[in-house]
């Protein structure tokens, strides 16, 4: 399977939002493929490493500034978020992200989402922390499907360069999605990580499960942490 570009190809069209991703973890651990295939948009399949993996990703950091086209909303835009994704591929060769749940922080974030472009958001209390060296990351679900929980706790070392599959993980210029039964491309574009090398201290999870790939232990790949980058997210376009 032929990896993502290193380089984000640039946008086509204009930018449809600009956001900073701060203060990220990525924790994967690898699952079966056929486990995965159901839970993806038509047109696209389970996107595999070099060693025939693919993998789930739990996924906490800070939304800082998001808005429409090149304005910030300083209020509305910052908020607290964890994800859980899957990596997908299409037949055009697109490796993108697939989230099977977006926890946010700002309840008015999450009702646009769910109810205008039908991307699934939850609204969830949410913490994150820094005491030196040390990141802690708390959620807890409201709506809707209230009740699951995610308490990580990281303490971040030095700087890294990524693994090949560290690389084809991170390096994602787009996610697809399901849009009135078609499937939908939406491209972003962004400068490098800076990544750094962490331990994991503690991990208690329920949102894997409530997405149906439970978490739990040690991760597959080594825990990543970045202070972030800005990105930008540019037109959507059919897929299937």
């Amino acid at each position: 399977m032929t990896p993502p570009p290193r380089n984000a190809p640039a946008l086509a069209g204009p930018v449809l939002s600009d956001q900073r991703w701060l203060n990220l973890a990525f924790l994967h651990w690898a699952v079966d493929p056929a486990d995965v295939a159901p839970h993806l948009p038509r047109g696209t399949e389970p996107d595999l490493d070099a060693d025939g993996r693919t993998f789930v990703g739990l996924i906490p950091f800070e939304m800082h500034r998001a808005g429409l086209g090149r304005v910030p909303a300083p209020f509305f835009g910052s908020f607290l978020e964890t994800n859980i994704r899957l990596y997908s591929v299409d037949a055009a060769g697109r490796h993108g992200v697939v989230f099977r749940s977006l926890d946010a922080s700002r309840l008015a974030i999450v009702l646009l989402a769910r109810f205008g472009i039908r991307i699934p958001y939850l609204w969830s209390s949410m913490t994150a922390e820094t005491l030196g060296r040390v990141h802690t990351y708390r959620t807890h679900r409201r709506w809707p499907g209230p009740g699951a929980r995610s308490e990580i706790v990281l303490e971040v070392g030095g700087p890294v360069e990524p693994t090949a599959t560290e690389e084809f993980l991170t390096l994602r210029w787009g996610m697809h999605s399901s849009l009135g039964g078609r499937t939908i491309w939406t491209p972003n574009e962004h400068e490098a990580w800076p990544l750094h090398e962490a331990r994991l201290l503690h991990l208690s999870d329920d949102l894997g499960t409530a997405a149906g790939f439970p978490v739990a232990g040690e991760p597959t790949l080594r825990p990543l942490w970045t202070p972030g980058v800005r990105t930008r997210f540019g037109t959507p376009s059919r897929v299937a």
